[in-house]
């Protein structure tokens, strides 16, 4: 059972660090690579997608080798970091959108909100039920 769940574990590890890596081609690619040649460009954006779904699959994968104590901590540590997502997101935009501050809104920030508050969901989640 802990073979397996390294497997998983290493599995999306992979595809994730892949996927960054797809991510930062398709991202930098076009103006420092290929000279914005569309066919490229169009290329390693559908590479980069079709990686983010390789990603999904495997998350999904280890998340059904979690028992129901895992499965819990970490599906209320989603739906938290959702919901506080949209709510942050579409506050941000909008403060941008009426000139509140004086930056444009990022994804980058919301990314970033969304990996630490999952990660202060599944701190607290993991406490609450150990």
């Amino acid at each position: 059972m802990k073979q397996e769940r390294k497997k998983r574990l290493r599995q999306l590890a992979l595809w994730t660090w892949s996927w960054v890596a797809t991510l930062a081609l398709a991202t930098f690619g076009p103006k420092f690579i290929w000279d914005h040649h569309p066919f490229l460009s169009t290329f390693a954006v559908i590479v980069n997608c079709t990686n983010g779904i390789l990603m999904i699959i495997a998350n999904r994968h280890l998340f059904n080798d979690f028992d129901q104590l895992e499965r819990k901590i970490h599906l209320e540590a989603m739906g938290i970091t959702l919901g506080l997502t949209v709510v942050f997101a579409l506050t941000y935009a909008l403060l941008d959108r009426i000139n509140i501050i004086s930056f444009n809104a990022e994804i980058s920030v919301v990314v970033l909100f969304i990996g630490l508050t999952y990660l202060v969901s599944m701190l607290i989640n993991s406490r609450r039920y150990r």
